[in-house]
């Protein structure tokens, strides 16, 4: 039955135009294709990449960092209480009032206790600025690398100036070692995404990067196989120009230098656009589309790539409303958070236990017992947000 699966899943009618088989794709007299055996190596390469990108946050990332006044924060840890971490850990963060007043009978907590409870502990679990630095300074490093390394790689090809010269002569394109390597490390580099989304600082778009990620891959994985490759270094060079005023507007952002952040972000919004918006539907997907029935009847591989790239399509259109929602605040001076980061909520709940600290500080200054009653201000009355985003949050 597997060998069925296996023999059904390469199908030469699925993966190549007609009249054409994987024989066809044989390695002779000089000419060299891509197989999909080639991609095993990007497993091991990811988990290179992760080790490298540890010790580049370690030993280069961080005293960066501290170089530009960025270190860890001392946040005030949530006190140890078995019976509300195990309802932490396994139920909720954010409970409900009912599952509250249960907790506060448990745990022989006042309510007000349990709530402030709950907001230092998911405060505590939220990711510090020295974290986000890290992870953007190992981002910006990549892709402006691979831009770079992508530029070389192409150049000097007829298909990056004609889009036309993508489809000459396929699929019988000998692969070129520039591409391979362009390939293989951007493929890994996806993979070890893939691998650190457990532990890296989870965003409310959370699930668009996810798709995202695994869209790139399975675009990628199937153009290396039926020698999709000019057209796949094309994709990868539009997207990761954008990348790199994204990475370092966060950067700058940061390290609190403003001037330089609203630049830097206005460059972003203007790249993406310009690359995701135009370039990418108007010049690639159409090369995708209109070219290769030019050449050699439609088939479902030639339908495959082309949804995949509308999915990477939506997934822009998404990432442009919020860019252009964080533009209009921009300009008229109401922007305060970043579109993609966490619920509102989690903003009041740091404002609100910011208070309760200062709250308690104020008490045992003053010799008050721990088990007075709360003043009424208490934490009921919540701090206002910043206004300005670039003085105190981070934009990305």
């Amino acid at each position: 039955m597997f060998k069925t699966l296996y023999e059904w899943f390469w199908w030469d009618r699925i993966w190549l135009p007609v009249n054409l088989t994987w024989a066809d794709l044989e390695d002779r007299e000089g000419w060299v294709y891509a197989k999909a055996s080639h991609l095993y190596v990007t497993v091991p390469y990811a988990l290179t990449f992760l080790l490298i990108r540890y010790i580049f946050e370690r030993w280069i990332a961080t005293p960066l960092a501290a170089s530009a006044g960025i270190r860890q924060g001392a946040l005030l840890k949530a006190a140890d209480n078995p019976i509300l971490e195990h309802y932490y850990t396994t139920q909720c963060r954010n409970p409900p009032q009912v599952d509250i007043d249960g907790l506060s009978k448990k745990s022989s907590l006042s309510v007000r206790q349990v709530e402030r409870w709950f907001r230092r502990r998911r405060i505590q679990d939220r990711p510090g600025v020295l974290k986000k630095f890290r992870e953007a300074s190992w981002r910006f490093v990549f892709y402006l690398s691979a831009f770079i390394g992508g530029i070389v790689a192409l150049y000097d090809k007829t298909w990056f100036y004609d889009t036309q010269e993508v489809w000459r002569d396929f699929p019988k394109q000998s692969m070129l070692e520039s591409q391979y390597w362009y390939y293989i490390l951007e493929m890994s580099f996806y993979g070890s995404l893939l691998f650190s989304v457990a532990f890296d600082v989870k965003r409310k778009d959370f699930k668009e990067q996810i798709i995202h990620h695994l869209a790139t891959l399975v675009l990628l994985s199937f153009s290396w196989c039926v020698n999709y490759i000019r057209i796949g270094t094309l994709v990868m060079l539009v997207h990761d120009a954008s990348d790199i005023f994204l990475e370092s507007a966060k950067l700058f952002n940061y390290a609190k230098w403003e001037n330089t952040c609203k630049t830097l972000f206005v460059l972003f919004a203007m790249v993406f656009m310009v690359t995701r918006l135009i370039i990418f539907p108007f010049w690639l997907i159409h090369c995708t589309w209109v070219y290769p029935v030019q050449h050699y009847p439609a088939f479902f591989g030639y339908y495959f790539f082309n949804v995949m790239l509308v999915v990477l399509l939506c997934l822009h259109i998404f990432w442009a409303y919020l860019i252009l929602c964080m533009i209009r605040k921009f300009m008229f001076g109401t922007l305060t958070r970043d579109e993609r980061s966490d619920n509102e909520e989690e903003e009041e709940e740091e404002s609100s236990a910011t208070e309760d600290e200062g709250a308690e500080q104020h008490k045992l200054v003053n010799g008050l017992a721990a088990g007075e009653k709360e003043d009424k201000n208490g934490c009921c009355g919540g701090l206002s947000p910043p206004h300005n985003i670039l003085q105190s949050k981070t934009v990305c």
